[in-house]
């Protein structure tokens, strides 16, 4: 751009040396379960916030109660239904209460499965990625699955722990394949204090990148430990504080 009183046809700039806008990774809260913490996510800046339909979990709540906090979600803030192996029809009935919600598959479900659910693939979903603790993750083949769950709109990666997910772990990040052709969501043991690295790991790696956090912005009760299904606001402020810092920085060169 010219300054006042240069040339008027100076020579521009070849497009190669025009920076690309930093990315923004869009970010997702789990778990929600009670209207303060719908609305503390929206005034953060959440991009998605998720319902546990999955009845052994502590975070779960009924269809009927996901479509009640689901209604006071502004525009443009999408929500997510969480699944563990659950039968087509009932996904199909659960799903019909909230139209505008993207489904995400978190337990065995094979492709065909999640195409079923989906009415084909009409419905947008996610493909939960459970990859090994420690040195597993350099074994799980996410190349692989990414192309087996082709229809999915992102593979969210979560840590294998027991139970399907919630359970605060992260699994070696440094571990993932370098080049991954599909949209990614990070998970499993996400807080305010490594977000950012994880970002800055995971990025590269796929087409885009988003944040997937539940148990990293729960209040803590009283022994320390995170009180499940209830958040806290200012976890939450300072989660997506860290997401926004990360992408504004540049990234270290990550070897």
């Amino acid at each position: 751009m010219t300054s006042p009183g240069s040339a008027p046809f100076a020579t521009p700039s070849p497009p190669s040396s025009i920076s690309a806008p930093p990315a923004r990774t869009r970010v997702k809260i789990c778990g929600l379960t009670r209207e303060q913490d719908v609305d503390a996510a929206v005034a953060a800046g959440a991009d998605a916030v998720g319902f546990v339909l999955y009845a052994p979990s502590a975070r779960a709540v009924t269809p009927e109660r996901a479509a009640q906090l689901a209604r006071r979600l502004p525009p443009f803030v999408t929500p997510v239904l969480l699944f563990v192996n659950e039968s087509a029809p009932k996904i199909i009935a659960a799903s019909a209460l909230i139209p505008g919600a993207t489904l995400q598959f978190h337990g065995d479900e094979s492709p065909a499965d999640c195409l079923a659910a989906t009415g084909g693939g009409v419905r947008p979903y996610l493909r939960a990625a459970r990859i090994p603790l420690g040195n597993g993750a350099a074994r799980f083949d996410l190349v692989k699955y990414a192309l087996d769950h082709s229809h999915a709109q992102a593979i969210l990666l979560d840590a294998h722990v027991d139970g399907y997910g919630g359970g605060g772990k992260a699994f070696n990040w440094s571990l993932l394949p370098p080049s991954v052709d599909s949209h990614l969501v990070l998970s499993g043991g996400l807080t305010p204090a490594n977000v950012t690295d994880g970002i800055w790991q995971v990025r590269p790696r796929c087409k885009t990148l988003a944040v997937d956090v539940s148990s990293g912005v729960e209040a803590d009760g009283p022994d320390g430990q995170p009180i499940r299904g209830v958040k806290d606001a200012d976890k939450i402020h300072r989660f997506i504080a860290a997401v926004r810092a990360a992408d504004a920085a540049p990234a270290p060169l990550i070897l």
